[in-house]
């Protein structure tokens, strides 16, 4: 039979799996009698864990959520991965989340055992991260609160700066939050505009309490992360179409959805729309595929074109003088 001690554990390591379970059923994992089990939920209630009783035939003990937070009991791989996601979010985009990630990193490591507290601490002392000066932050705080508003469907207000610098006010009714890379943004039905919208959550400002709240409404195509990617393109201030000589699975391993969209015209060519905000960085981008395209809408990008010939023509004859 267990000792105590380790009992406790094993029982709290049933109970934070998010499901009811009967005395009976918990009896039979630790090998004690129900009264038992009953006694040792007592212990870890003494101990703060919130363990809450469910009456009748169906009824058991669940885990939840308490005042404070007692001890957490995880297994090797789920220390190593909050240690990871700790150390990730120390170096993050979200504003005020490094010092505190990094306080429960150091207080993590002070617990985790020797055979894990190595590896940790390797990776940390072996990792740099490399920062990014356009990398936009964002407000801690606005992210809590529109994650709250998309949760529990209430309307939020806030001035918003386009990609161009103008200001603007909307009203909208959140959806759901989408992490892209480092950048997050808001998928919200803009009540003025009557439609769909995606906002860069670093340019939102809230105005007021959230509020009212609303029914939901259906996403088109149902998933938000897609919505976006469809979406990214044209929210550039340039574009071009080119049609590849290439499969479309060839150019799209290479184009970031944020970017562009690859769609197939046949098994051997497809179409490539590019989105960008610099005319000779999107020139300088089609040429790196080693593939043979057509321009079939370019605008400034036909002029970047030319102009990556021209210095290309130039830097090889100098090669050969």
């Amino acid at each position: 039979m267990l000792e105590t001690s380790a009992r406790l554990l094993r029982l709290l390591s049933h109970l934070q799996t998010p499901r009811d379970w009967t005395a009976t059923e918990l009896a039979e994992r630790l090998d004690v009698s129900a009264r038992t089990v009953r006694r040792d939920v007592n212990r870890l209630r003494e101990l703060g864990y919130p363990v809450h009783t469910t009456m009748g035939a169906t009824g058991g003990y669940r885990l939840e959520a308490g005042a404070k937070l007692p001890p957490l009991l995880l297994d090797d791989d789920e220390a190593v991965a909050v240690a990871v996601s700790l150390r990730t979010a120390a170096g993050g985009s979200v504003a005020g989340l490094q010092e505190s990630a990094g306080r429960a990193l150091a207080k993590l490591e002070r617990v985790l055992p020797p055979r894990l507290r190595g590896p940790v601490r390797a990776l940390e002392s072996s990792t740099t991260t490399v920062p990014e000066d356009d990398q936009p932050t964002v407000d801690g705080s606005v992210l809590s609160l529109l994650a709250t508003a998309c949760r529990d469907r209430l309307s939020v207000r806030f001035d918003y700066t386009s990609y161009g610098g103008d200001p603007s006010f909307r009203r909208t009714e959140p959806a759901r939050i989408v992490a892209w890379g480092r950048r997050w943004y808001l998928v919200a039905f803009d009540l003025d505009r009557d439609d769909w919208r995606t906002f860069r959550i670093d340019r939102i400002l809230p105005r007021g309490p959230i509020g009212p709240g609303f029914a939901p409404r259906e996403l088109p195509g149902g998933d938000a992360a897609a919505f976006l990617s469809e979406r990214f393109p044209a929210a550039w201030p340039l574009h071009v179409r080119v049609r590849f000589a290439a499969p479309a699975a060839q150019i799209a391993a290479g184009v970031n959805a944020a970017d562009g969209v690859v769609e197939a015209i046949d098994e051997h060519s497809c179409l490539l729309v590019l989105g960008g905000s610099d005319a000779l960085t999107m020139a300088a981008f089609l040429c790196m595929f080693d593939v043979d395209f057509e321009l079939l809408d370019a605008g400034p990008v036909r002029d970047a074109l030319h102009t990556v010939e021209n210095r290309c023509r130039k830097a090889s004859k100098s090669l050969q003088s």
